[in-house]
């Protein structure tokens, strides 16, 4: 069960947004200030940040919680001009909700972050499949101890199918965690992603240890120490 800290100094926001991410199964923690909220960061696997708090600004929280944490944050406040949101992406946040909004919205881009991001804990871990090493918080990805060289899609493919090693993936799926919601190409486009990180990691592409089709629904990625192959 993740845990959510929502930071806002307005208590209906809290108890609003409390109810309805505590029906969708998370587990929920609140503060009304920057301070607070500070002391609860190491805690939270998601922040939903508003920026404007009585004593600390929401832009140096989510500074001092980035100086030592990868936490997702969602920034959520009243500043809707283009230059505010850049400014918050910029400072790190992973998403930008301006005020008014609906809760339900909210929940939604709650769950499609925690699917992108995957377990926050896992991002400060070393992961090995075989010859394959990844290093998911330094972002780097190493095949018999060398670096291979990946594009922004393909890592975060990679990623995506480390997060559930032997899930399988429809191509829906991986062209929403990949591409994102607003991609309007194909979803065969995985096809070619998945054939160009074939061509990094295995050492056969033809016949792939790692990343295996699963005919008539998606992909998969398999651990070759746990499946012979």
């Amino acid at each position: 069960m993740s845990t959510i800290l929502i930071v806002d100094d307005e208590p209906q926001i809290l108890e609003i947004l409390s109810s309805y991410l505590t029906k969708e199964g998370y587990h929920v923690m609140t503060a009304e200030n920057g301070r607070d909220a500070l002391e609860l960061a190491d805690a939270a696997d998601l922040i939903v940040l508003d920026l404007m708090l009585p004593d600390i600004g929401g832009e140096d929280v989510c500074r001092e919680i980035r100086k030592t944490s990868r936490v997702p944050i969602l920034i959520l406040t009243a500043k809707s001009g283009e230059s505010d949101r850049i400014a918050g992406l910029e400072i790190g946040a992973d998403d930008y909700l301006v005020k008014p909004f609906s809760p339900r919205e909210l929940v939604a881009r709650v769950r499609a972050i925690l699917r992108r991001m995957g377990d926050y804990q896992v991002l400060r871990d070393q992961v090995e499949l075989g010859d394959l090493h990844v290093s998911l918080w330094e972002k780097r990805v190493t095949l018999k101890g060398k670096p291979v060289e990946l594009t922004p899609s393909e890592y975060r493919l990679l990623t995506t199918l480390l997060r559930y090693p032997g899930r399988t993936w429809t191509r829906e799926e991986l062209v929403e965690e990949v591409l994102g919601l607003d991609f309007a190409g194909s979803d065969r486009t995985i096809d070619t992603h998945i054939k160009n990180l074939r061509h990094k990691i295995e050492n056969d592409p033809r016949q792939p240890v790692y990343i295996k089709t699963v005919y008539g629904l998606g992909y998969r990625l398999d651990n070759p120490a746990q499946s012979g192959g």
